[in-house]
């Protein structure tokens, strides 16, 4: 029987894919290396070994033909397995692994932790991106992620749960003092307090708490970033809210305390997210497996995964 592949050149397949990912023979041929002129020939002979049209030229875009969202499906899971398999056969251990996270994340959890990483495997450079800015991970913008999110399952990814994304409250020494030796939720109503009025209304609500007013002493800082809100409310003797995995070691310190086992976010969670055809990436599973350690021999990601229930689909 005569293989219908054989008479179309992979070349071909590989500037359609792109054209057909991007929508725009000007941004494949930018991607490729090409002239928009090499593409648009490509595209044609394409057409002409099928006999039929595969896009439709319009006047500053191009759009898939019906026989052209079918290839264009198949192409792109073909070239995305031919890459992985190149990228694994070429993969000697040595190299960079790109991680991408955010940034509480990377400073607060990952970076003190990634030394050990890179001592068990010196042939592995790590670089860490927390911009957050979500990449492409199919097409190669890093290796793999670590993101917060109520999402369990993406699209031709391997996600792993690594803990839950739940937060409480955490309160300085100083707050503490002005509560009564054995606090009850209601008793932060006269406390200053550090972070949104809807984070704080939610976990007030989590603690049957009800007409929840501003803050005591006026509005206070509130930002995109756990951390800095928890750094505002150490700086000025407040509380905030923040994850206790994040924060374990100021609350083994002493620097911080959680005064109560009520929480918001536990329908999200930290996961390690990968494309499925490179989980045996030598680089990628060496990470996976040593994060995976990781999160086991922390007691507060474990806490967490025994008490909270487990994220579930969202978007």
């Amino acid at each position: 029987m005569n293989d219908p592949l054989a008479s179309l050149p992979l070349s071909a397949i590989r500037v359609f894919e792109a054209a057909a990912r991007l929508g725009s023979f000007t941004r494949a041929s930018e991607e490729l290396g090409m002239t928009q002129a090499a593409v648009s020939w490509q595209v044609k002979a394409l057409e002409r070994r099928l006999d039929q049209p595969l896009f439709r030229r319009l006047s500053r875009e191009v759009a898939l033909t019906p026989a052209g969202e079918r290839l264009a499906r198949a192409a792109t899971e073909a070239m995305t397995a031919l890459r992985a398999a190149v990228a694994d056969l070429t993969d000697t251990g040595e190299g960079i692994l790109s991680i991408t996270t955010l940034q509480t994340f990377a400073t607060r959890w990952l970076a003190s932790r990634l030394g050990a990483f890179q001592v068990a495997h010196p042939s592995i450079a790590v670089r860490l991106d927390t911009d957050s800015r979500v990449v492409d991970l199919l097409r190669g913008e890093a290796d793999l992620a670590i993101r917060a999110s109520r999402q369990r399952e993406w699209p031709a990814m391997e996600s792993v749960l690594l803990f839950p994304s739940a937060q409480t409250v955490l309160a300085t020494a100083e707050a503490m003092a002005r509560l009564p030796p054995e606090p009850r939720p209601a008793d932060l109503l006269s406390v200053q307090r550090v972070g949104s009025e809807a984070e704080w209304a939610a976990w007030f609500r989590n603690a049957g708490v009800e007409a929840v007013g501003p803050a005591p002493e006026g509005p206070r800082l509130t930002a995109d970033n756990q951390v800095l809100e928890v750094a505002a409310a150490q700086a000025s003797g407040g509380v905030a809210i923040g994850s206790p995995v994040m924060f374990a070691t100021e609350i083994a310190a002493g620097r911080l305390v959680q005064p109560f086992e009520v929480y918001i976010g536990e329908e999200g969670g930290y996961w390690l997210v990968y494309p499925k055809d490179r989980r045996r990436a030598r680089k990628i599973a060496a990470f996976r497996d040593w994060l995976l350690a990781e999160v086991r021999a922390d007691a507060t990601a474990q806490k967490l995964l025994q008490d909270r229930p487990a994220p579930t689909t969202g978007d």
